[in-house]
């Protein structure tokens, strides 16, 4: 099934928003208590399609292309993680929203973590799916640094292609749509211009004052639950290890012959395992 047929069945809204001064894209299903969704660096929202048509059976699902990502407006000026943390607020606001279950995957994952420490009120539950953040690691910085300056800087889908194939244990996972999708946004004039805002969390001065320290996790006192893929290529199961020991209370799941995308390669068992969570987290006051 391809990527957008999968929500031929769900009500679903695709809009824009201004939030905080950008316009904000957002895919918007369901109804109950809210659930914001956040992909990672250079993502965008269809990295939750798999998600939005189980959870939105029970809840109010907000897949949104965070600041400078996707089709939302981004500034001249760098992405850091109070930029992005404050365009979450704010697209909050605009909606009507007080407080928020979360579903962060990797950059998301740091944002939402980050959110939840110095915001507690407006968040109810966080699921983090393969969340960065918390290390500064060479390698896996100019690992994405490089791959995905290749993708935006040539014309060849082919790079578009590996630099989806790199997050996932298994490549059948990046269908021709997907690749078409990401290529797209890729090559927007737009986001072209402004990749260097896009990844400055890609280098060390950045990333290394950014990062979610030991005493912001241990203020997180939202229901967590880390989501891994044992063969993340962007970090070893020991890193889920140390935030899972950082975030009180935290439940910690492996998901085996999975990559960096969880939520996508073994779409059934999150969303099951999803659902079972949000609703040991209860409902919304």
């Amino acid at each position: 099934m391809t990527l957008w047929t999968q929500l031929s069945t769900t009500d679903y809204r695709h809009g824009f928003i201004d939030a905080g001064g950008l316009r904000t894209r957002y895919v918007r299903a369901g109804a109950g208590d809210p659930i914001i969704m956040l992909h990672g660096t250079s993502g965008h929202l269809e990295a939750f399609v798999r998600n939005l048509t189980v959870l939105s059976d029970e809840f109010d699902c907000h897949a949104v292309d965070m600041v400078g990502h996707g089709y939302t407006e981004g500034p001249d000026a760098d992405y850091r993680i109070p930029r992005y943390v404050e365009h979450v607020l704010a697209y909050l606001d605009a909606q009507g929203i007080a407080k928020a279950h979360f579903i962060g995957e990797s950059l998301g994952g740091w944002v939402a973590g980050r959110l939840a420490a110095d915001h507690p009120d407006r968040v109810g539950s966080l699921i983090l799916v393969a969340p960065g953040g918390t290390v500064a690691n060479p390698p896996v910085m100019e690992r994405i640094r490089t791959s995905t300056r290749a993708a935006v800087e040539s014309d060849d889908i082919a790079l578009t292609r590996q630099r989806l194939e790199l997050l996932m244990y298994d490549a059948a996972n990046v269908s021709d749509e997907l690749v078409d999708v990401r290529h797209a946004i890729y090559h927007r004039p737009e986001f072209v211009a402004r990749i260097d805002r896009l990844l400055c969390l890609q280098t060390m001065e950045n990333r290394v004052e950014d990062l979610l320290s030991p005493e912001q996790m241990a203020r997180i006192a939202a229901p967590t639950r880390i989501v891994w893929g044992a063969e993340n290529p962007f970090g070893d199961v020991p890193e889920a290890q140390r935030m899972h020991a950082s975030i009180p209370g935290s439940e910690l799941e492996i998901y085996g012959e999975c990559g960096h995308w969880p939520q996508h390669e073994h779409a059934d068992r999150f969303n099951k395992e999803a659902r079972e969570f949000l609703g040991r987290s209860g409902a919304l006051a």
